[in-house]
């Protein structure tokens, strides 16, 4: 049987383990676990300096130094249809030459139409107008935003003889969050390229 002076010691003790059991948990429900942010590697970007590129087809016009030309595979591709490759990036850009022939309208509807496409996935679609009077070369840019296949595309035209397409894929699933800073960079090759694009054998 527990004597009386040993009861103050028993209650103290218990208290005092009381106490550190309330701060124990204390510091468990204060604990915030973050997780660790998805990271990406980091990009080196190469210095922009272009080359005239030209061939039998009738078009030329500048790329970048560190992209290269190939010829279109796919089953159905033109003699004209090439695509500027970036290796480094892991991207392409595809190009579709087409002879106008009466069908200019049926052209800017079909490229309208591979736009729309992505706007299911897409969070929105700026247009920028291309004019150049001095090269009959007139057109559009499409940016589109969100996480979609293509996120540049694009069309110009001398409105007469020559038509052509252009949609930059990367060569990975879609995520806007990995490519944005690729896609920007690679944005200013295709606005370079179009400010200095040329069709050959068309009078001005």
């Amino acid at each position: 049987m527990m004597t009386q002076s040993f009861k103050p010691v028993i209650v103290i003790l218990f208290m005092i383990l009381c106490s550190f059991a309330l701060t124990s948990c204390g510091d468990d429900e204060d604990t915030v676990y973050i997780p660790k942010p998805k990271g990406y590697p980091r990009i080196s970007f190469p210095e922009k300096k272009y080359r005239m590129y030209d061939s039998v087809c009738p078009y030329r016009f500048e790329i970048p130094t560190y992209a290269k030309i190939i010829r279109d595979k796919h089953h159905g591709a033109d003699l004209c249809w090439i695509n500027v490759d970036y290796t480094k990036f892991n991207a392409q850009l595809h190009l579709s030459y087409k002879s106008v022939n009466h069908n200019l309208d049926t052209l800017l509807e079909e490229c309208r139409d591979f736009v729309v496409k992505h706007q299911v996935k897409s969070t929105g679609i700026d247009e920028t107008v291309i004019i150049r009077d001095s090269s009959k070369v007139y057109g559009l840019v499409y940016d589109i935003s969100g996480n979609t296949a293509s996120n540049l595309q694009f069309y110009i035209t001398d409105s007469t003889h020559h038509f052509m397409r252009g949609a930059l894929y990367f060569n990975t699933v879609p995520n806007i969050d990995s490519t944005k800073i690729i896609s920007d960079f690679l944005r200013h090759d295709v606005i370079q390229m179009l400010k200095t694009f040329e069709w050959k054998n068309t009078s001005n």
